[in-house]
Order: structure tokens, then C-alpha cells, then sequence
């Protein structure tokens, strides 16, 4: 009966050396998929660079301000311009300020007559209606975007991906 006993413990011993080697080995393996399951995203929470924002005589004259997306969407009669609405200092919203007086500054060589600019409410930066930065600790212009008429639709399309030249106008 005694070695009957002992090749049931050895038995039983093999048993659960095997079992306590599968479960690390598992255990292990699990760890490792969630390591590098970690690594890869799920979800981008960005929302769509490209955007429609209203058929274009729904747009007021003037510079209009799109909250959600910032951005400020410029009517001059049948001309359009985007220009975006995140100081490039740390990413806050300037806000639309219309000057009381029509200036005429030299930028960059050229005259221009002014009648509104840009003022980032964190730090005081300014910049004029061209996007140059004038004032306080932004190190660059704000950036213009491409405003195109979606084919299947007619309406306005914004695209935040694509950043054009400050005389880009789109004309309807």
C-alpha cells in the first residue's frame, strides 16, 4: 500500500507542478496582449479636418465665427477665407475685435488698410486680420485653411488639414 501512495502523490505532484506552470504561462501570456494591446488606440477622438459649415448665402458679411470647429469663416461679398481661431502660442481661441478707426499699416512691405484683428484673451497676443502676429509671446501667424463648395451639396467646406496662403479666396 505504501508504494501505491507514493505513485499517487508523485502523480498528484506532476499534476499540479503542470497546472501551476499552464496558469503562470496564461498568466503570463495575458499580461503580454494587454502590454501591447495598450499600445494601439481604439478611438481617434479628433474630430473630421474636413467640415461643411452652411450653404454660402446663409453666411452673414463679415468675419463669422464657427465655436465648435474654430474657426472664423470671412465674407466679403462673393469672396470666402478661413483663418483659424487657435493662438499659436499655447492653442487658446482669440477672439474678433473690430477696431474702432480703419488703420493703414505697412506689413511685411505692403500697405494694408485694417478694420478688425485678432486678441488671444490667455497671454495677450494680437494678431492683424492677416493672421501676422504683431504683439505678446506668439511665435507665429495663425494658420489659413482651404474653403471649398462640396460637390454634392453646394455648401461651404472647410478643410483644418490643408493650410493655404493668407490671399487664398475662394470666390462663389
Amino acid at each position: 500500500m505504501a508504494s501505491d501512495e507514493k505513485t499517487v502523490d508523485k502523480g498528484r505532484r506532476s499534476f499540479l507542478g503542470k497546472m501551476t506552470l499552464g496558469l503562470f504561462t496564461v498568466g503570463l501570456f495575458g499580461q503580454g496582449w494587454t502590454y501591447m494591446r495598450s499600445l494601439v488606440p481604439n478611438v481617434l477622438y479628433e474630430p473630421p479636418q474636413k467640415f461643411k459649415i452652411g450653404l454660402p448665402e446663409e453666411m452673414a458679411e463679415g468675419v463669422n465665427f464657427i465655436e465648435s470647429r474654430r474657426v472664423f469663416v470671412i465674407r466679403e461679398g462673393h469672396q470666402f477665407t478661413c483663418i483659424s481661431a487657435k493662438c499659436t502660442h499655447l492653442g487658446c481661441t482669440v477672439k474678433y475685435v473690430p477696431l474702432a478707426h480703419q488703420e493703414t499699416i505697412k506689413s511685411g512691405g505692403e500697405e494694408m488698410t485694417v478694420s478688425y484683428e485678432f486678441q488671444c484673451p490667455c497671454h495677450g497676443s494680437k494678431f492683424r486680420q492677416n493672421g501676422a502676429a504683431y504683439s505678446g509671446p506668439a511665435p507665429g501667424a495663425l494658420s489659413w485653411h482651404k474653403i471649398e463648395i462640396a460637390p454634392e451639396d453646394g455648401q461651404l467646406l472647410v478643410d483644418v488639414s490643408s493650410s493655404v496662403d493668407n490671399d487664398f479666396k475662394l470666390v462663389v
